[in-house]
């Protein structure tokens, strides 16, 4: 073979290896910097969603306050009393939203947030909300399914049977319960329930950390 010829073999070869070489960098550093999903569709995760749902709404210039719970948490229990002498308190000065984070471990979290979800659909998320936790004692720890428990509770309040029948069957209302937990994992939730004061995640230590962080907030925008 001449000598030429070689060269502009040997020189076809490094670009060939230059060019996997680049190829290879940017995949991999796209991968890198690629934000994580959160299953809502957005490119970062929103504590506070359009669909979320709102138990009280305080208006303009009010707290937000925003709960990740899971109904079957004995946590989450305890500290319903406290939310909902919160919610008394601060009536009209704090914005209350709550998101589910049914954590893998309690066998009925997730159908008590289905559950939830389903009666959300006939305006009634907070009748079942209040349902749920006032009879946890009874379901909490359970090893097999409640949901005709949780369905006789949407008996008791009155709804549409067919309808939440159909919502709990239909797999887009599991999604949306979904939607919530991913994101939560993305916004850094591990545990429940887990507090977001105006966007900020809290960190309680004491049973009145919560009250003492919504009264500063208060006051401070006054």
């Amino acid at each position: 073979m001449k000598t030429p010829v070689k060269a502009t073999l040997v020189t076809i070869a490094v670009v060939v290896v230059m060019v996997i070489a680049a190829l290879i960098y940017v995949l991999v550093n796209q991968s890198q910097s690629a934000p994580p999903s959160t299953g809502g569709g957005d490119a970062s995760p929103q504590v506070v969603r359009e669909s979320s749902h709102v138990l009280d709404d305080g208006g303009e210039g009010a707290v937000t306050l925003v709960e990740f719970l899971d109904f079957e948490c004995e946590a989450c229990g305890a500290f319903f009393p406290i939310v909902e002498d919160m919610r008394e308190q601060f009536a009209g000065e704090i914005t209350y939203v709550v998101r589910y984070f049914p954590l893998p471990g309690h066998f009925n979290s997730k159908n008590a947030a289905v559950a939830a979800e389903a009666a959300a659909q006939q305006d009634r998320f907070e009748d079942m909300y209040v349902r749920l936790f006032e009879t946890q004692a009874e379901w909490g720890e359970a090893q097999e399914s409640r949901a005709d428990l949780f369905r006789g509770f949407a008996e008791e309040i009155g709804l549409d049977m067919a309808a939440y029948d159909a919502a709990v069957a239909d797999p887009a209302t599991a999604e949306r319960v979904e939607l919530d937990f991913e994101e939560g994992q993305a916004l850094g939730v591990s545990s429940t329930p887990t507090f977001f004061l105006d966007g900020e995640l809290l960190e309680l230590q004491e049973w009145d950390d919560l009250e003492n962080a919504i009264q500063a907030a208060v006051n401070g925008g006054r």
